[in-house]
């Protein structure tokens, strides 16, 4: 598609901020007014559409699309939303070890535990740890404690943990990425624990250090958004 505008602003209205594309306001996907709650977000926004250049590139769309998710689709219907992310919790990679006589074991343990056993500090839950592939339901009122965790959570908070969740496959990582005192790098790092040791042991190839490239690209951006959407 070619650039169709010139001039990029942001504007507020009676609900938050938008974007304007040459004094027109943006849509959501879905129709919508695409109004968010801070001036951060809607200017980090607005830079997606000013950095454009002749030809339009979506895929650089990272913050809109999450804008959209969340007004579209959260918004709509949060209680699906919620009820999406809690498998990720049901499975949380974090948890799942492998045995004990396993040289990646004594790597997870001193990566993986000292998160999982301060996001239990921090959010009041508590995990079953399984060694091996076969899945373990965790505790009924842990289960209990991460739905009321995702009800505290807005539709931009709740659009940017499906992405953070998605991607480290760790609902605990997810949560821990959207608080102010994250180490993003750390927590990335350790969701890709597996990985990163498969590539210490065989090595890596250019494509799979494009994929990994561009999905830590993805998860920072949605821990930025988030970020942004608090102001």
């Amino acid at each position: 598609m070619k650039r169709f505008y010139k001039e990029v602003s942001v504007e507020p209205t009676d609900a938050g901020f938008g974007v304007r594309l040459d004094g027109r306001a943006v849509k959501t996907v879905g129709g919508r007014p695409q109004v968010v709650p801070s001036k951060a977000l809607a200017q980090a926004m607005a830079a997606e559409w000013a950095g454009q250049g002749e030809e339009i590139d979506t895929r650089v769309f990272l913050l809109r699309d999450m804008a959209d998710y969340a007004l579209d689709v959260v918004a709509a219907d949060p209680t699906e939303a919620m009820r999406a992310l809690v498998p990720y919790a049901e499975t949380d990679t974090l948890c799942y070890r492998a045995d004990p006589d396993e040289a990646v074991w004594q790597r997870q343990q001193a990566v993986w535990e000292p998160i999982l056993t301060g996001a239990e500090a921090r959010y009041g839950l508590r995990f079953e740890r399984v060694s091996g592939i076969i899945a373990r339901p965790q505790p009924a009122e842990t289960m209990a404690r991460v739905e009321d965790l995702l009800a505290g959570k807005d539709a931009f908070a709740l659009a940017a943990l499906r992405n953070l969740a998605g991607l480290a496959a760790s609902l605990v990582t997810g949560l821990l990425a959207l608080e102010e005192d994250a180490d993003l790098a750390a927590l990335w790092d350790a969701a890709h624990l597996e990985e990163n040791w498969q590539i210490e042991l065989w090595g890596s190839d250019y494509e799979a250090e494009q994929r990994q490239e561009k999905r830590r690209a993805a998860f920072m951006a949605a821990a930025e958004f988030a970020r942004l959407a608090r102001g």
